[in-house]
């Protein structure tokens, strides 16, 4: 197994990937052609049936798209995520030590997890693959990424970031603020944008790669200026922004159109 995005995160290159929540292989397809590192499949928000993930996932591959999963709560989700091919997992709400230990159990092999073995999935080529070769692969390439975005996470991310295992520390910006009681103001208020300053700096500190989310390309230069390692723009907000500049822009030239005819 190949993982192009941990390589280059064990090199200290950054990453820039999308995030997706909804179903179409097509617009995987286009993420991957606009040149995006990985794709994020959101089954924590997003609507996926077990052979829709399956089919994004392969999507992503067949354009050169580390395929990356956000998990739900369901405690099987790492499990069916990795099995069905995923590169690496996004776990949300991991809040302590011991909640950071479980994710990578779910995520690892015996002796160093719980994962359940099985060679007749997706991952194994349908069997093609198995035994040590695949397990040490599979051990050493899948990204583990907790989601750090409550009080609780940040007052023991030392803990966190110390179990053996994680990969990414990302930085859930939206829950963090709502958690942390500005509902209104969200991540941009100060207090919020204190708090994640000193979650960069910690994971600095200490040589831990660190990640973020963006709603566009600016957000994400800021996010990789600040020192983020790994940072996925919202693909959502990104169409709904590009089709509002279309709209726009139309009306305004057509009403500008309208009233040049009116003073004629």
């Amino acid at each position: 197994m190949i993982n192009r995005v941990k390589d280059k995160l064990r090199s200290g290159k950054r990453v820039l990937g999308s995030f997706i929540g909804f179903y179409s292989p097509n617009f995987i397809e286009m993420i991957g052609y606009a040149g995006f590192d990985f794709v994020v499949i959101d089954d924590e928000h997003g609507a996926f049936s077990s052979s829709e993930l399956e089919n994004m996932i392969r999507t992503a591959e067949s354009v050169d798209l580390v395929p990356i999963v956000r998990v739900s709560y369901d405690p099987s989700s790492i499990q069916k995520a990795l099995d069905r091919g995923a590169k690496g997992v996004q776990v949300p709400m991991v809040n302590s030590k011991e909640d950071a230990i479980k994710a990578v159990k779910r995520a690892k092999f015996p002796p160093l997890g719980t994962r359940g073995v099985a060679y007749s999935h997706r991952a194994a080529r349908y069997g093609n693959q198995g035994g040590k070769a695949f397990l040490d692969s599979s051990d050493e390439n899948i990204l583990v990424i907790p989601h750090i975005e409550t009080l609780e996470a940040v007052e023991n991310i030392g803990e966190i970031m110390g179990v053996e295992g994680i990969d990414v520390l990302f930085i859930g910006t939206t829950d963090l603020s709502v958690d942390m009681g500005f509902k209104e103001e969200g991540a941009n208020h100060p207090e919020v944008q204190g708090v994640i300053r000193n979650l960069y700096q910690t994971a600095s500190e200490n040589n831990v790669a660190i990640g973020t989310v963006a709603a566009d390309s600016t957000g994400a230069q800021q996010a990789f200026e600040k020192g983020a390692n790994y940072v996925g723009v919202v693909a959502n907000s990104v169409i709904l922004k590009a089709l509002q500049i279309v709209v726009e822009d139309t009306k305004r030239v057509g009403n500008e159109m309208t009233n040049r005819g009116i003073r004629k």
